[in-house]
């Protein structure tokens, strides 16, 4: 069973370090351009599965909410752009911040709050819902 597999029939964390070992899996089977949306409400951990992503691409530097900045950029074997779409409301915002400017091959781009955004999104992007099971417990599935 691949990742992909595993992911599409749901799968739960008990601990970030396994949210982001899960996500480094993740990280070496995604495809040399990828746009991840990431769904699921505050808390669910996001921004830990970016963490296990950046791991997987290599990237030695921390990892955390670009919230107040918009994005973050991370290099490792792949560029890895870490976009906050929470405040962004209108698509002017987001063409003025000029990302395909930085999504250079190999990237990932991993967008939190898909859903202000979702016009720009492209067809191929993949759908990533997380959650917290009522024992706590992280949930992921990929649509």
């Amino acid at each position: 069973m691949t990742i992909f597999d595993q992911l599409r029939a749901g799968v739960t964390t008990a601990s970030a370090a396994e949210t982001q070992a899960l996500a480094a899996a993740f990280a070496a089977a995604l495809p040399p351009d990828a746009t991840l949306a990431l769904h699921g409400d505050l808390g669910v951990g996001k921004t830990t599965f970016v963490q296990g992503l950046a791991r997987g691409f290599g990237v030695s530097e921390p990892v955390t909410s670009p919230t107040f900045t918009i994005f973050t950029l991370h290099r490792g074997t792949r560029t890895l752009v870490h976009l906050d779409a929470y405040r962004l409301d209108r698509a002017a915002q987001l063409d003025s911040l000029m990302l395909e400017d930085f999504l250079t091959s190999p990237y990932c781009l991993a967008v939190e709050w898909p859903e202000h955004v979702a016009a720009w999104l492209p067809p191929t992007t993949l759908h990533l819902d997380l959650g917290i099971a009522p024992d706590e417990r992280h949930t992921l599935r990929l649509r």
